[in-house]
């Protein structure tokens, strides 16, 4: 008889090892993927002008795309926000942001916009560490705060993971208190949650 998986010990194993290779990337390439990166955004991110767009404040490696949105923003007239942790274990609050606004330190030291003007995105882009390419599932960094922030919401915002293709799993092992995303987005792959299962 085989012993039950230890998930969450799998994902904090595999965690720590991507977040090295993450971290490891040189200048030169993490200038190439973020361009490029930036192109895979602009044909899978949904347009809502006169809507927020959820990002996130790099931290740990992430590929910084604030330049991006920000003119992504602009084209579509819509809002930027931040996700703010105001309560742990709770769903993200997120707040209005745009260059040049105030900031503070948050949860985990993350900057997050001073000013609590909250809003309600009609897309998140949230960064993965893994992921699952059958049924767009994302590893993140285990606190659980996107999932459930993306349950709690109504109507739930389109959700784009966004990460690495040299982060992909044959399986995160999902929970029941894991939230798919609409769609994965890396350097060389866009995979819609109803294509997911087609690869």
């Amino acid at each position: 008889m085989t012993e039950p998986l230890d998930w969450k010990a799998f994902r904090r194993a595999e965690r720590e090892r991507l977040l090295d290779a993450r971290r490891a990337i040189g200048a030169a390439e993490r200038e190439r993927l973020t361009a490029t990166l930036a192109r895979q955004l602009d044909a899978a991110v949904p347009a809502r002008p006169g809507a927020a767009l959820g990002l996130y404040w790099p931290i740990k490696g992430e590929i910084d795309l604030r330049a991006w949105a920000e003119a992504f923003a602009a084209r579509h007239a819509m809002t930027l926000a931040l996700p703010v942790v105001v309560e742990k274990a709770a769903p993200l609050e997120f707040r209005a942001w745009a260059p040049g606004d105030a900031m503070e330190r948050g949860f985990w030291n993350i900057l997050v916009p001073a000013a609590r003007r909250v809003v309600v995105p009609a897309v998140v882009i949230a960064p993965l560490v893994g992921f699952q390419a059958a049924g767009c599932w994302r590893l993140g960094y285990g606190g659980g705060y996107f999932d459930r922030t993306l349950a709690s919401l109504a109507p739930r915002p389109f959700a784009v993971g966004l990460g690495l293709g040299g982060a992909e799993l044959a399986t995160i092992h999902p929970q029941p208190h894991d939230v798919p995303m609409d769609v994965l987005v890396t350097e060389t792959r866009i995979l819609p949650a109803a294509q997911s299962f087609s690869r």
